[in-house]
């Protein structure tokens, strides 16, 4: 798998070039500091931002990138956005309507990815008939599905006529999602990590310390290089440049399969955030 820089790409299943590494901004508020970011991702070198509905920083984060395209002489094209819709908005006509109001926040006149954000029951089918007009009309490069589980993928395929392109998860060395990642390879759908490093609960971890002291780098460097190796797309959060910087640093260097299998057995399936089959929001 070539995978050489921050613009270097995945074909989806239904030929959309989609980048191996974006910026995520999950918990950063409204204002200076997701404008800041976001222009500091594009200015070295990311194409891929990812937010959603209920992060509340949607506007802050349609400035930040028109900022960036100006300041960096680049077109709306050669950037990859996605945004969610949220729990309460899940039904056909409400998403519809969704989209157009995250469409509005941007400031954008389409979106690359767009994603239903949680597998809510007896809700999920109705927003995918919604995304799937969406896509059909062409306001939508791709569509896809967050915090899905391999029988909410199941569920939602048996009567769809799309199948998702996407499928973003929670996913680390303590919940390395094993039969989810083979699930998804199977059926073609592409496997994203969001929290990849735990909210930095992995830094410390000993073993991770040991490969990265041995590539001389850092261990949040070590488990986004992971991420890429075992296939899966990985949205690393920061809001400070030089860590934006750091994390996009993993492209001269290569995880050995001992590593790769070393940072595969920390996996103790445990969670950073919700559990998709027992959520009440």
């Amino acid at each position: 798998m070539m995978i050489e820089n921050v613009k270097s790409t995945t074909t989806l299943h239904n030929g959309v070039q989609m980048p191996w590494f974006g910026l995520g901004v999950f918990k950063v508020e409204e204002g200076a500091d997701a404008i800041d970011s976001v222009k500091a991702a594009i200015k070295h070198g990311y194409r891929s931002i990812d937010t959603a509905a209920i992060y509340g920083n949607e506007s802050s984060v349609g400035q930040g990138i028109r900022e960036a395209l100006s300041e960096n002489n680049l077109s709306r094209e050669d950037l990859f956005i996605t945004s969610k819709v949220w729990n309460a908005d899940l039904g056909y006509d409400s998403t519809l309507a969704a989209y157009e109001t995250s469409l509005e926040k941007l400031g954008l006149e389409y979106l690359d990815l767009y994603l239903i954000h949680w597998p809510v029951a007896g809700k999920y089918k109705d927003a995918w008939r919604a995304l799937e007009t969406l896509y059909n009309q062409g306001r939508i490069k791709a569509i896809g599905v967050s915090n899905f589980q391999i029988h909410h993928l199941e569920d939602l395929m048996k009567d769809s006529t799309i199948k998702p392109m996407v499928n973003q998860v929670e996913m680390h060395p303590k919940l390395t999602q094993k039969e989810l990642l083979s699930f998804t390879k199977k059926h073609d759908i592409q496997l994203e990590a969001w929290s990849p490093l735990m909210q930095g609960q992995l830094l410390d971890n000993s073993v991770l310390k040991g490969i990265a002291d041995k590539h001389h780098k850092s261990v949040a460097q070590i488990i986004l290089r992971w991420d890429l190796q075992v296939g899966v797309v990985t949205i690393p959060k920061s809001t400070k440049e030089h860590r934006i910087i750091e994390n996009a640093s993993i492209f001269d260097f290569e995880l050995t399969p001992e590593d790769v299998e070393q940072i595969d057995a920390l996996n103790e399936n445990v969670r950073v955030g919700p559990d998709p089959d027992n959520f009440n929001f």
